[in-house]
């Protein structure tokens, strides 16, 4: 517990520090750098991978997504507390997300946009929820009794995925890479509360004179 309460304390003081400098000469310098690098490997095949990655990360996608997972937690489970669990993180990760771009309010970058966006830049809304979302889906996984084999390979398909969305969001045009460290920095926290305040909630269930 007290390893991801540090872990805690150091993501916001990092996400704050982040956010402070988005508009320093040196993260200006970053955004543009990384952003013309990934765009040089635009191609036909990358744009389909990443419009359907990047479709995976949006709401139509978590919802697919949540519902495999519910009905599978059910199935091999009988128990909702998963369901509960992960849906938690989803609607503070998108609820978060949102407040934050409201406060940062920063702008989309001004490359050609491969597909449409509507709302503000910073934190990456996909970013963000892709950390929060996948990133505490590998936690239940690796914490789950099952194969090794099949641990490893589900936890590797999902940080490919959370990768590659946030990626996606830097080709496509519409983010900054600052936009998606902030994301993926932002999600960690979460991931990283949620399981500390699942650990205090088991150490008071198995002893609740503690």
């Amino acid at each position: 517990m007290l390893v991801t309460l540090l872990s805690v304390v150091f993501g916001i003081k990092f996400f704050l520090k982040l956010t402070r400098n988005l508009h320093t000469d040196l993260l200006s310098e970053f955004d543009t750098s990384v952003s013309e690098y990934v765009t040089s490997f635009r191609s036909e095949s990358l744009t389909t991978y990443f419009k359907f990655v990047t479709d995976v990360g949006d709401a139509l996608g978590y919802l697919i997504v949540f519902s495999i997972c519910s009905i599978l937690f059910y199935l091999f489970f009988k128990n909702c507390k998963y369901v509960l669990q992960l849906s938690s993180i989803l609607i503070l990760a998108l609820s978060s997300n949102l407040i934050l771009k409201e406060i940062i309010n920063r702008e989309r970058p001004t490359l050609e946009h491969l597909v449409t966006v509507k709302t503000l830049s910073y934190p990456s809304g996909h970013a963000m929820t892709a950390m929060a979302f996948y990133g505490f889906l590998i936690y239940l996984i690796l914490t789950f009794k099952i194969n090794k084999g099949l641990k490893f390979v589900l936890t590797t398909v999902l940080l490919v995925l959370i990768f590659s969305i946030g990626i996606s969001r830097i080709y496509l045009g519409v983010h900054f890479p600052s936009d998606i460290v902030g994301g993926f920095v932002a999600g960690f926290i979460w991931v990283v509360f949620c399981i500390l305040i699942l650990n205090i909630l088991k150490v008071f269930k198995e002893d609740p004179n503690t």
